[in-house]
């Protein structure tokens, strides 16, 4: 339960989707039935399988073209991979080092640079802390770029396409690596259950009775970085930056049916999730609360709370961590890598075994795996 090698399969690369679908509503979806048997259906099917009153939560993240080469003075090539804007106050004596017209941003850095300032189209890019002064992500760079940083990000970058996808970014990359939702920059990986979504899919859901809302988690980094400890508890997970508003807490609150669409969409609610009382919560609470109704208060139910305004969660989900689904009933997500934490997450969600078979009748069907593969229905395990 707590090695790694308990969430791993045999998968054949040609079954990793180096190309999205020719359309998104063609992606196929595997449903994993509450009694653990199996259907095969395109993802059009989803209409149908979500019961009449559910409310089906997306990610509204944006992913930026994060991925930028540059090369530095002695011609050399290094590339800048975005993650975040950094505050003038994270930056305590360093921010002298900002002019009135830079940016600061955190950034992982790929190459040796030994020099202040590399250069990008020919604009300097000054770095202003380096990696040994770690700051709030080990191993990461703060550097000023010249103007409005998604700006810049939008003149110079490139999609960050995931590692096992073989191939530089296209052109049509910058369309189908966004979900239709796609509303605030920050992610550098995209929420991929929703990249099969389309309005008519949408629609046909609202005719239905299912209603439609949103959270916002910034996918970072790490939704790709492996687990390299031999038991899962002594993983440290990622952190992510979250918005939720107090429209869609409401609808929580409703008592309808909660659909996740993505595993960053539930690991928004269930962080922000509030606990009954005399309970302990569930998941780290958020650092700042906004909006109505009150801030940092939630908006009530009993069973189904969750508190709105943004936060920060690290929140490591696996079959063993005691975690209690307090908000999500049902989930549409994409097929995750072998040994990684989303897969434990939905392990922990359906059911290891049901989830190991799922995976196992996947790769027979050869289903298409990963960020532009195909998609999974399930329930929450009772």
């Amino acid at each position: 339960m707590f090695a790694p090698s308990d969430y791993d399969f045999e998968l054949p690369d040609a079954l990793i989707a180096q190309q999205p679908a020719a359309t998104r509503e063609a992606s196929r979806l595997l449903h994993v039935r509450p009694d653990g048997s199996l259907g095969d259906h395109t993802f059009a099917d989803i209409v149908e399988l979500l019961p009449r009153d559910a409310v089906v939560i997306a990610n509204d993240t944006r992913v930026i073209p994060a991925r930028v080469p540059a090369v530095k003075s002695t011609g050399g090539k290094v590339e800048l991979l975005f993650l975040e804007p950094v505050s003038v106050e994270e930056l305590g004596s360093h921010a002298r080092y900002i002019g009135a017209d830079r940016t600061p941003w955190r950034c992982l850095l790929r190459g040796r640079v030994n020099a202040h300032d590399v250069f990008v189209d020919g604009e300097p890019i000054s770095i202003i802390m380096r990696r040994s002064e770690g700051g709030a992500l080990p191993g990461s760079v703060v550097v000023a770029v010249p103007g409005d940083g998604y700006a810049f990000l939008d003149r110079h970058g490139h999609m960050p396409l995931p590692p096992y996808i073989d191939r530089e970014d296209a052109l049509e990359d910058r369309d189908r690596y966004q979900t239709m939702f796609a509303q605030a920059p920050g992610a550098v990986a995209s929420p991929t259950a929703g990249l099969h979504m389309t309005p008519a899919i949408a629609e046909a859901m609202r005719s239905r009775g299912i209603a439609l809302a949103t959270v916002t988690l910034h996918v970072g980094w790490g939704t790709f970085a492996p687990i390299r400890v031999d038991d899962v508890r002594e993983h440290k997970m990622h952190r992510e930056r979250y918005v939720i508003s107090a429209d869609t807490a409401a609808l929580v609150a409703s008592g309808r049916p909660i659909v996740a669409l993505g595993t960053t969409a539930m690991r928004a609610l269930e962080s922000a999730a509030t606990a009954p009382l005399g309970t302990a919560p569930a998941a780290p609470r958020p650092e700042t609360a906004a909006s109505s109704p009150r801030p940092g208060t939630a908006a009530s139910s009993p069973r189904k709370a969750l508190t709105v305004g943004s936060g920060a969660t690290e929140l490591f989900v696996h079959p063993g961590s005691n975690h209690t689904f307090q908000i999500v009933d049902h989930l549409i997500t994409n097929f995750h890598l072998p040994k990684s934490t989303l897969l434990m997450l939905v392990s922990a969600f359906a059911g290891t075994e049901r989830v190991l078979a799922a995976y196992e009748h996947a790769v027979a069907q050869r289903y298409r795996f990963f960020s532009y593969g195909d998609a999974m229905l399930c329930h929450l395990r009772a």
